[in-house]
This record gives structure tokens, sequence and C-alpha cells, in this order.
């Protein structure tokens, strides 16, 4: 593929940089080895203290496609964002500094979205370890049997509840910028995919996806807790630009309709990505969370933005004691975080009965 009758070049590939210097060299190497060869790959290094910067230095001088922006720390959304407004591609990927891409990944994404008039593309990746021992697990978003065919994403809620793994598509550049979609730029680096996601759902007129792993997602760093208190509302903060852009931009140009329904997704996402979280957090800010939870919850179904209904049995039974009584919910719940499967079923058949906890282990064994 070559450069377009503008002179820029097909893909800009945007690769957020903080103090990653163990990963970088595996990173940038799948970068340069891309066999789309006509892309630009921006790194951003957010203020790093160890040697990332001179990593990306000596890849500048090896690679003339390889630029850096180099700024003082501020943060994953602002990162993104400069690397946006610095990008010339017609096309612009994403790739986290600590994971790295199958050669083919940027080729295979593109041209599916140039075959299907696309907005963007996504694919599959997989779930990476490289210890103690290497190996690898298909994480599975789309099925083959929905992939290689136009879709328009908005028409479900399901596309909205997947996993944002924004690194594993290609987004038009113009669309982003004609639909002034950005990441939300809060310090701190925890979410911030989540607000610029929903709006990349919500405003495409065709999305396409591959069943192909175009990427290994590193997993060796996870499962920390989350230690800082300026990061417990990350997710809040983003919820509630999600919530913001549907009542005030969303609304300018779609019917009430429209915004009834992606309020209505909105908040069936948010369950998910709000217990996903509790379950990360340093258990010395549960109560704070669950009160923040139960708070924003009461008042989405006060105002009809969803019901209770909308949500799966044993989800709809633990929202609703969140939201009657969050502390008392914690009090009863102080293992939930760490139990694993059989345990949740437990803890949903206190607070749902037993119809809740069949209902959580037949979805259980579909998937």
């Amino acid at each position: 593929m070559s450069t377009n009758s503008s002179g820029s070049p097909v893909l800009s590939l945007l690769i957020p940089i903080y103090n990653v210097e163990r990963y970088l060299r595996e990173c940038l190497n799948s970068a340069v080895a891309q066999t789309l060869n006509d892309i630009e790959i921006i790194c951003i290094n957010d203020g790093s203290t160890d040697s990332s910067p001179d990593i990306i230095r000596e890849y500048m001088e090896r690679d003339s496609r390889v630029k850096m922006i180099d700024k003082t720390n501020s943060g994953y959304g602002d990162s993104m964002n400069r690397g946006l407004e610095m990008a010339r591609g017609e096309y612009v990927g994403i790739l986290e500094s600590d994971d790295f891409m199958a050669p083919d990944a940027m080729e295979k994404l593109v041209a599916a979205a140039e075959r299907n008039g696309a907005d963007f593309a996504k694919a599959n990746f997989d779930l990476y370890w490289s210890k103690p021992e290497e190996r690898r697990e298909l994480m599975e978003l789309f099925k083959a049997k929905d992939c290689g065919k136009p879709v328009h994403p908005s028409d479900t809620v399901d596309a909205f509840a997947l996993k944002p793994s924004i690194w594993s598509a290609v987004y038009r550049r113009d669309f982003l910028n004609r639909n002034a979609i950005r990441f939300l730029p809060t310090p701190g680096a925890a979410f911030q995919d989540a607000s610029f996601t929903f709006k990349v759902f919500a405003l495409a007129d065709a999305a396409v996806y591959l069943h192909d792993s175009v990427l290994s997602y590193r997993q060796d760093n996870e499962g920390s807790s989350v230690n800082s208190p300026n990061k417990v509302h990350c997710v809040n903060d983003e919820y509630a630009e999600i919530h913001r852009w549907i009542v005030e931009d969303y609304a300018e140009s779609h019917s009430s309709r429209d915004v009834a329904k992606l309020l209505r997704f909105a908040n069936i996402i948010k369950y998910d990505s709000y217990m996903w979280s509790y379950i990360r957090l340093n258990p010395k800010f549960y109560a704070e969370f669950l009160d923040r939870m139960a708070q924003e919850f009461h008042g989405a179904l006060e105002a009809h933005e969803f019901e209770l209904t909308d949500l799966k049995p044993w989800k709809r039974a633990n929202l609703k004691a969140i939201v009657n009584d969050p502390q008392k919910w914690l009090a009863e719940s102080s293992d939930f975080a760490g139990a694993g499967a059989m345990g949740r079923a437990k803890h949903y058949a206190r607070v749902g009965g037993p119809g809740v906890v069949a209902a959580f282990v037949l979805d259980a064994i579909k998937k």
C-alpha cells in the first residue's frame, strides 16, 4: 500500500510511553517490522525517568519513520491527544508500550477497513504471559461468523460491552477529527479508553471485525491493586464524561429515542466496568467507591435512564443490594473481590436466591 495522494502516510501508529524500558524494545521492534511499510510511528514520552527516551532515540536514528513527542508527565489521556494532534496518517493505530503486534497487524486492519468502507476495523488479540513460561490465550471478542462484513456497531449493546482494547483496532483519522473524538485528559492512566471507545462505537456508520489475533496483550503486570487515591474514581470520571457527551453533544444531532438508547447502553456496561474496577481496588477504598457507585446508579434509575431489568438476573440482584445499602453490601461481601466463580455464586444466592444462581451458572456454561 503506497503513500496517499497528499503525501501523508497510510497510518500513524501512536505509542504512549512512560517508564517501560523493560518491554520497549520488543514493542518498537514489532512496530518497525510491520508489513504495512508506509507508516509513521509516533512515540509519546510522558516524562519517563528511566531509559525509555534513550531507547526511542536509538530507534529514531535507525528508522526515519520513528518520531518522538517529549513532554512532561501529564497522563495517558493527554499523551494520546497529543499524538492524535501530530498524526498525519489516513488511519490511526495505537500500541501500548508493553505489548507487541503481529507483523501484518496494521496491514490486515487497514485492508479490512478499506474493503468495507469502515470508520474503524477491530480484531481479536492474545493474552500474553512471558513468565513463568511464555504462553498465549486467544481473547476472542469476535466469533468468525461475525467477521469480515460491515456492521453498524451502535445497533446493539454487545459492541459497547466488549473490553475496550483500543489497541486492537485502526480508526479513520478524519472520522475521529470530524466527530472531535479525543481522550479525557485527566491525570493518571486508568480506564481512559472507556469514553473514547464509547464515542467511536456510538458514531461509526460502519465497522468491520477480524477474527485474526493481531496483538500480544501482556498480562505479567496485571492484577495489581489500585493503590493511589487519585485513581480510585478514574472510571467514574470516564462514565461522567460519557453521560455528559450523550446528553449534550450527541443529543444535538440525534433523536430523543437514540439518546435514550445510548443512556441505557451506557448504564448496562457501566455496571460491569464498575464491578471490574471494584475488584482491583485496594480494600481501603471499597467503601468510598461503593458509596459513589450507589449514588450514581440510584440517580440513573430515578431518571429512568435504564431499568434493573436491563441487567442479567444476578447483576440485577447485586446492583439492587448495592444501591439499597452499599455499606451493608460491603459488610456481607467482604470476600467478593477474590471469591472466584464458586464464591460469587454463593454471593449471588444470598442477594438474589437460587433462581439467580441458576441463571449465573447457565450463562457461565454457555460461555
